[in-house]
């Protein structure tokens, strides 16, 4: 089937849903009609209520899809030709390239990514405004052949008209997912709607993914084979780090209860440091004939296939096709950040992340096992020695009782919830003393370190006290290697977390809002 026929039965599939809903619809007024003129018995009553409160469930949902969220219109930047008039002019001279005309907005967004949109009216007959997003991250990571080649993928979609029936398309994918969303009080009505929704889906990802292609095509034409599949690895490497960065690293702005200096700095330290693992991502990428995009192999397949261009090579960053390429990055940043997280102290990642690992894992941790030990020894105080104490009378049962009243979970096993509590007090002792430090590292695992550089391992010392309570003397031993007395006080108590990082109390939603993807994703075209 060709990519129009597949369009086209898009689109009527998409009629078809309306006049689906409009069925519903209708068939529910005319059984509410029909009940009123003629009541019967309360079965029917049922059905009629059923029936009418799934067609009212539709008809919400059809009018939060026309709705306009509030933001819409707010997403990244916009920047004019006055402020950015060698990024205008390229893309000017790219859009007469692939025969089209440019964009009449251009916004720098903050995510791996790039796109473009057009708004239009009639079912896509008639063109309103057109729209293109360009991810800031990119221009770092890219050279100015290859930011061509990227941009060309770009308009490709205007030259080809993709553009134009893509704002009703997403309207309808919206539809009919906020429609079965809608229904889940409905199973019948939400089983015929979720059938529709998958044949919809598929069709029309279809036409999606050879739009992708034939974009690729004006890419290979604008900037050849080479900055072409150059570019398309680098934006799904990015885009995989970009996935891995929000879920791997930015949640430590949490318990460090601080922001990093750079957020786009830590991105290239970790695509630097782990690219092998974020190109493997890439190449391996499962698919499903529901995706927007073919994978990275099959577009660098047919990409291959294509006639070669003869182009000039720019290997320029792209970032200098900006005025102030760091004072971009800083707005862009600024942009991404919640008004709590701004009033959150700037520190370098390195800090922040000792910072998150101790508040995070470890603070409570010593606290929390020193108190509940005190209350089995009836001490006038929390101290190290005491744990070890109640450890090696084998008061183990009690020390988890303990730690569950003061909040530890621990699934009924007893042993490995102290164990687990045990290592983290004993990184965290060491980390209040200042005898060890947790250290970043974008090649891999935070790790607690001490001051020779070398790595400290407490758990397999700590397993085998827990499995052998006579020898928490080898515990002891450990830290007095460290210069730790077992007479430490825990630096926190429960009730006071602040510990070698004293900040203020951590604030609600700190965390930057992140996209994950490349270029193929986005803002809907």
């Amino acid at each position: 089937m060709t990519t129009t026929l597949r369009a086209i039965l898009a689109l009527t599939l998409l009629a078809g849903f309306y006049l689906l809903v409009g069925l519903i619809l209708a068939v529910a007024v005319a059984a509410d009609a029909l009940y009123l003129t003629h009541p019967s018995h309360l079965a029917a009553l049922k059905g009629v209520i059923v029936l009418t409160v799934a067609a009212l469930a539709l008809l919400r949902a059809l009018f939060m899809v026309g709705r306009k969220k509030d933001g819409d219109d707010a997403y990244g930047r916009i920047v004019s030709p006055q402020e950015e008039p060698e990024l205008w002019q390229e893309v000017t001279a790219l859009a007469g390239a692939v025969g089209t005309a440019p964009p009449d907005e251009i916004r720098l967004v903050p995510d791996v990514n790039a796109a473009v949109m057009e708004e239009t009216s009639w079912l896509g007959l008639r063109a309103r405004h057109r729209r293109m997003f360009i991810g800031l991250p990119l221009l770092g990571l890219l050279s100015r052949s290859e930011l061509a080649s990227v941009l060309g993928h770009e308009l490709g979609h205007y030259s080809g008209s993709h553009t134009r029936l893509g704002q009703p398309t997403y309207r309808g994918r919206v539809a009919l997912i906020r429609t079965v969303g809608g229904l889940g009080n409905h199973p019948f009505v939400q089983r015929l709607f979720v059938w529709y929704a998958k044949l919809y889906f598929r069709i029309s990802e279809a036409v999606s993914r050879r739009q992708e292609l034939e974009a690729d095509e004006f890419a290979v034409k604008i900037a050849g084979r080479r900055a072409a599949s150059e570019a398309l690895t680098k934006v799904h490497i990015a885009g995989a780090a970009w996935g891995a960065y929000g879920s791997e690293y930015l949640p430590l702005i949490g318990p460090a209860k601080a922001r990093p200096t750079e957020l786009y700095g830590g991105l290239r330290h970790l695509l630097n440091g782990q690219r092998e693992r974020f190109l493997n991502e890439a190449n391996s990428a499962e698919t499903s004939p529901y995706d927007s995009h073919p994978s990275l192999p099959d577009r660098l397949a047919a990409i291959s296939r294509l006639p070669e261009s003869p182009v000039h090579v720019d290997g320029r960053p792209a970032a200098t096709v900006l005025r102030d390429p760091a004072g971009a990055e800083r707005a862009i940043e600024a942009d991404l950040w919640s008004d709590e997280a701004r009033a959150l102290p700037a520190v370098p990642w390195e800090e922040l992340a000792a910072r998150a690992l101790y508040n995070g894992a470890n603070a409570e941790a010593v606290s929390d096992l020193l108190v509940a030990a005190q209350r089995i020894n009836g001490a006038p105080e929390p101290t190290l020695g005491g744990a070890f104490a109640a450890v090696a009378a084998g008061r183990i049962g009690e020390l988890a009782a303990g730690l569950r009243d003061l909040g530890w979970q621990g699934n009924g096993d007893d042993p490995a919830l102290v164990e687990n509590v045990l290592v983290r007090a004993v990184q965290g002792v060491l980390v209040e003393t200042r005898r060890a430090r947790w250290i970043l590292s974008w090649e891999g695992p935070i790790t607690l370190r001490d001051a020779s550089g070398a790595e400290v391992e407490v758990k397999d010392a700590v397993s085998h006290v827990i499995a052998n309570p006579a020898a928490s003397g080898e515990l002891r031993a450990l830290l007095e290697r460290y210069g730790v007395p077992a007479e430490h006080r825990p630096a926190l108590l429960a009730a006071q977390a602040q510990g070698p990082y004293r900040q203020a109390p951590h604030p609600q939603g700190p965390y930057p809002a992140t996209q994950q993807g490349p270029y193929p994703q986005g803002p809907p075209r």
